[in-house]
């Protein structure tokens, strides 16, 4: 809880969390009172209040240059309240306001009384105000989102922990040279194939062992790294043609996707036949159409035509096909 400076005493405002709280013991003769600045957000903000037929109460960030470049765009809510005997309050409606000055948020309150009063401001949201007030950025309390990210980076550490140490590991995975252990849960959760493995009666489910020969085990290892969420962007790349043949095979979708997307990213004259293949091998639809654009838009063809004839001899015929076909889109005639 803070307290704002002042030299009167019920000038001050208290704040916790997102509540603002000021305590006036009375008006008397001065129809007029404004507190002193109190800090929520990036602002500072005033209260005044003004005795006239009504009670007006009157809510704006201190004028200055955050103001002024980032005006707050506030959903809140007020409540004015009298100890009595009867206690009474009002509360107004849920406000949502671009604040810049003093005069952009007047409350009425038609009830009056003489003596002590409290008025709270509840801030339920606080966004910065963007292209000329137009738009909002996100909420400037990062709260929303904390208890997902919190949770799933708790989440990635267990099963970090769960992998590295072999935590009630219960199926083994054999390579050609070596083995590692995993879960079965955790495998049949990401890839259906592995699912299918462990549901129905097949020798894996029996014997708690997968075979995989077509990887080896440094390999097999950035897998399981992928899959808990361990992997390193130097072993992802190293190893991902060989990710995304088994993305491909056991039906790892999100695999698949960050393969397509890293090996588009370096496409060149001594890779992009070799890329070619792999996007028709594997069906990436965009890796194929950007060598496809690499050979033929943009005329690296001519930096390949050493490799042309040993590509077309072992190509097949359908990608041949489309090749072609890209040639013709793009050929114009003099």
């Amino acid at each position: 809880m803070s307290l704002s400076s002042g030299a009167a005493p019920d000038s001050r405002v208290e704040t916790i969390s997102r509540l603002a709280q000021w305590r006036i013991d009375t008006l008397g003769p001065c129809c007029f009172r404004r507190s002193d600045p109190f800090k929520l957000g990036i602002w500072n903000w005033y209260l005044s209040v003004e005795k006239t037929r009504s009670l007006c109460i009157r809510l704006f960030p201190e004028p200055g240059r955050v103001a002024k470049e980032q005006p707050p765009l506030a959903r809140f809510l007020l409540r004015v309240s009298w100890p009595g005997p009867p206690r009474r309050s009002c509360a107004s409606p849920v406000q949502e306001q671009l604040l810049r000055t003093s005069d952009d948020f007047v409350w009425q309150v038609d009830a009056m009384s003489h003596g002590r009063f409290t008025i709270d401001v509840e801030f339920l949201d606080l966004r910065i105000a963007t292209n000329n007030a137009t738009e909002s950025s996100s909420s400037i309390w990062p709260n929303e989102g904390m208890v997902p990210r919190i949770a799933g980076n708790s989440t990635l550490g267990c099963l970090s922990r769960m992998l590295t140490e072999s935590i009630h590991t219960d199926v083994t995975i054999n390579m050609t040279d070596g083995v590692l252990k995993a879960h079965k849960a955790v495998l049949a959760a990401c890839s259906p194939v592995f699912e299918s493995m462990f549901v129905h009666d097949l020798k894996e489910k029996e014997s708690s062992t997968v075979s995989i020969n077509d990887m080896c085990l440094e390999s097999c290892s950035a897998l399981l790294g992928f899959i808990y969420g361990t992997i390193k962007q130097e072993q992802f790349w190293k190893h991902r043609l060989s990710l995304l043949a088994a993305a491909n095979k056991y039906g790892i979708g999100d695999i698949k996707d960050c393969c397509e997307e890293s090996l588009l990213e370096d496409i060149n004259s001594s890779n992009v036949l070799e890329r070619l293949h792999v996007a028709w091998l594997y069906q990436l639809g965009r890796l194929k159409k950007g060598c496809l654009s690499y050979l033929f838009v943009f005329g690296k063809i001519y930096d390949v035509r050493d490799e042309i004839h040993s590509f077309f001899h072992h190509a097949d015929r359908e990608l041949m096909v489309e090749m072609f076909q890209e040639v013709l889109s793009v050929w114009k005639p003099i």
